[in-house]
């Protein structure tokens, strides 16, 4: 008996938000001081950096539990289940629901309990809450259920990442380029088939890396000082990145019996192209192995980072053929990894 995704869906809002969106922006460094580039140049930079051309917005109308449920409809069609059969709705997200033109965050009640009330599903046995994980929250989300189901506490568990990160961005930073909404889910099932999940991986640095990521004020010092937007230090998260995620990944993967050869994919947290691009070939340095061509397919380029919601998404896109380039196989061993505020890592080694 083997733990198995055997459903997938995903939600990718239909507001396509292009760079050239952002060219009347009044960007300012984090000091308020003006910045001396032009927004065509700080566009351009962005550009080379983080490969993003476009991210996705939501409609208007809906929140993140929305999207939640929208993904986790199509999730549990591809599964074949009956929405009462499933144990637990475990949901991750960070902002909770946003709604449009506000800047409260609203996550009462949880917003795995108004998935739930949206798919009508009466059964109470049906346990749903959230986890707040940054934006390895899906990936941990998927642990947690993979762990009631070894533990005989459940038989079915519906993992779902949503987020509207385009509600809490500051307009006056740079950074607010890169972030988008979107949402993925899955269903996981303990099935008498080869395959499934082989091992993981998680870690929580919270000593001198806690506020990498943080909720601070806007770069405008003339707005309002309590309104609260996310905030990064890039630099300090690449070196983090750097320093642990490849570390986790290998050891996970060599947690799982298999050899770096018999890695297909690797489907990694949508946070940066360049930075992604640089843990891949650092975890393949640590096996003294080159980088194999397409093992690292990207969406950021057209849906921006949507945090939780990356990895599902990615998984949907390439199971459903929507990804130029890219398709799994049956036996194909996959790496999901993913790296967010925290600062947490995680990883998982999946047969598919």
């Amino acid at each position: 008996m083997n733990i198995k995704i055997t459903g997938t869906g995903s939600y990718i809002p239909k507001i396509v938000q292009k760079n050239k969106a952002f060219q009347q922006h009044s960007f300012l460094n984090i000091d308020g001081s003006e910045i001396p580039s032009s927004n065509e140049v700080i566009i351009e930079k962005f550009k080379a950096i983080t490969g993003i051309s476009e991210r996705r917005y939501a409609e208007n109308h809906l929140t993140a539990s929305d999207l939640g449920a929208l993904a986790a409809e199509k999730a549990i069609k591809d599964a074949g289940v009956d929405p009462e059969t499933l144990d637990y709705i475990i949901l991750a997200h960070n902002f909770g629901d946003v709604k449009s033109g506000s800047i409260q965050s609203d996550i009462l009640p949880c917003l795995a309990a108004r998935v739930k009330n949206i798919l009508k599903i009466k059964n109470p046995k049906c346990i749903a809450y959230d986890i707040l994980f940054g934006c390895p929250g899906w990936v941990e989300g998927v642990i947690q259920g993979q762990a009631y189901i070894k533990a005989g506490m459940a038989k079915k568990c519906l993992v779902i990442g949503t987020e509207t990160l385009s509600r809490v961005v500051d307009p006056h930073d740079r950074d607010s380029m890169i972030y988008s909404d979107g949402a993925g889910a899955t269903v996981i099932e303990l099935l008498d088939e080869d395959g499934g999940i082989l091992s993981h991986e998680s870690a929580s640095y919270t000593h001198d890396e806690i506020y990498h990521l943080f909720f601070g004020c806007s770069n405008n010092k003339s707005l309002v000082e309590d309104t609260r937007f996310i905030k990064m230090y890039g630099r300090k998260i690449y070196e983090f990145a750097l320093s642990n995620v490849p570390n986790a990944m290998k050891t996970c993967l060599d947690n799982s019996g298999f050899d770096i050869k018999d890695v297909k994919k690797i489907l990694i947290h949508q946070a940066n192209e360049k930075m992604d691009e640089a843990i891949v070939n650092r975890f393949y340095r640590l096996y003294k192995t080159p980088v194999p061509e397409r093992v690292m397919p990207m969406s950021i380029h057209e849906l921006g980072n949507s945090s939780v919601a990356t990895v599902p998404t990615l998984l949907d896109l390439i199971k459903n053929n929507h990804m130029e380039g890219h398709k799994l196989n049956k036996g194909d061993i996959i790496i999901f990894a993913s790296v967010g505020a925290g600062m947490h890592i995680n990883a998982i080694t999946y047969k598919y």
